[in-house]
């Protein structure tokens, strides 16, 4: 089963990882100003990311593949890693589709 990570930047932001199950990272978020702010956006994560309409999938200029994850509202509420193939950022988005809704949260922070 997935995680939820949260950990507070040293700018004294928080954010979010999105763990699989064998530790790796397959979603961030971007910073929030506050932990309520940091777990609406995970519980935004949870709601979308079992619709496939809600995943952007791009190309890099360097020619990585990586996927934005967005909210009903068409803001970014998570971006992937970087892959070396298109089939390995399907596989990414695959894993937080599986992994996402029904995964635990654990706060760093206190």
């Amino acid at each position: 089963m997935g995680k939820f990570i949260i950990t507070k930047r040293t700018n004294g932001q928080y954010r979010f990882n999105l763990e699989a199950a064998n530790d790796r990272v397959i979603l961030t978020s971007e910073g929030y100003t506050t932990k309520a702010g940091c777990n609406k956006g995970i519980e935004s994560v949870k709601t979308n990311a079992p619709a496939d309409a809600r995943y952007d999938r791009k190309e890099a200029k360097n020619g990585a593949y990586y996927f934005n994850l967005k909210a009903a509202n068409g803001e970014i509420i998570g971006t992937s890693q970087m892959y070396t193939t298109a089939d390995a950022r399907d596989g990414g988005i695959e894993s937080v589709k599986v992994n996402a809704p029904h995964a635990t949260v654990v706060d760093e922070t206190i």
